[in-house]
């Protein structure tokens, strides 16, 4: 049995060209395990709150000292990072937004990033405390990013691998569906990715 952790972050709704793949993506995973577990989060949906200045603040207090205000000033994050512990793999669909991720996203990885709980601090930096997990992320996006001359300008892989990464995740698989807004080059990139999910390895 698996379980499944799924992050959606495109506020389009069905219309949204990451969500339908994602759902592909998530039925591919449960063929190979048909009592999987899946968890869901629709950040557009039910957007977390920002990591305030109250959160901050708790975030770097013994947890035995916190008052009932500041434990809920973390409650959100708590769960985020619940959450993620808890899965043994985490689907991410994400559109790309100006070269980036939208602010949802943004938000739930501000709250998963909290040393002492995700990420330890050893003499030399950082040492991420989030191991042995699977991530696979669904991008959708209307120009091309993977190739070619914006490539430059692609500050949404760089980012989310790294984030992760610093947290330890370092198993993740991007399926990218692009030039999403340019024709005839959009059936063959759905087509595309939806070959890439068909080759995951539930």
């Amino acid at each position: 049995m698996k379980k499944l952790l799924v992050i959606e972050s495109s506020p389009r709704g069905e219309q949204s060209v990451s969500k339908q793949l994602v759902r592909e993506l998530v039925e591919r995973l449960k063929a190979g395990h048909p009592k999987s577990l899946v968890k869901s989060r629709d950040l557009a949906a039910m957007p977390l709150p920002h990591f305030g200045a109250k959160a901050i603040e708790a975030s770097v207090l013994p947890p035995d000292t916190l008052t009932a205000a500041q434990k809920i000033a973390l409650d959100a994050s708590d769960q985020v990072i619940g959450e993620v512990f808890w899965a043994d793999a985490i689907i991410i669909g994400v559109p790309r937004w100006n070269l980036s991720i939208p602010s949802a996203l943004k938000a739930w990885i501000d709250h998963l990033v909290r040393i002492g709980k995700t990420l330890g601090v050893v003499p030399d930096g950082y040492e991420g405390l989030i191991t042995g997990k699977r991530m696979i992320v669904v991008t959708a996006s209307g120009g091309v990013f993977s190739q070619g001359p914006f490539k430059p300008y692609d500050f949404l892989e760089p980012y989310l691998r790294s984030i992760f990464g610093l947290l330890g995740i370092t198993d993740v698989t991007f399926i990218h569906a692009e030039g999403l807004d340019r024709g005839g080059l959009r059936e063959d990139s759905l087509l595309q990715a939806r070959r890439e999910i068909q080759a995951i390895a539930p």
